[in-house]
């Protein structure tokens, strides 16, 4: 499967953006998709996860309650709703596939190019 990221950008704190990941190949129902950040110099940061089927959804605790993560099969897209931002919020965003319920980077098997958020204070 290959995934396409979309819909990064500059937003002030406080903003909201919306993240797409397409995936093209179609991923098994039971796999699952998740968000991941990374910033220059750290290692790559689970955000959140979904199943194709919409449930396994969790998020990290640092994006609980502003961020929701959803799946729309019939687009094959997974989007992050992402609001109240956050300056820390500020990163390189991948989406990423696995085949079972985990947040570890390294047990995902595809992953998306990236799209850059910056939230200005």
């Amino acid at each position: 499967v290959q995934l396409q990221a979309s819909g990064g950008g500059l937003v002030q704190a406080g903003g909201s953006l919306r993240l797409s990941c397409r995936a093209s190949g179609r991923a098994g129902w039971s796999d699952v998709m998740g968000w991941f950040r990374q910033t220059p110099g750290n290692e790559r940061e689970f955000v959140a996860r979904i199943r194709w089927s919409g449930d396994w959804i969790y998020y990290a605790d640092s994006v609980k309650g502003r961020f929701t993560i959803s799946a729309d099969n019939d687009k094959n897209t997974v989007y992050l709703q992402m609001n109240s931002l956050k300056s820390e919020d500020t990163a390189l965003y991948y989406c990423a596939v696995a085949s079972w319920n985990t947040i570890r980077p390294n047990a995902y098997r595809s992953w998306g190019q990236g799209t850059q958020v910056t939230v200005s204070s």
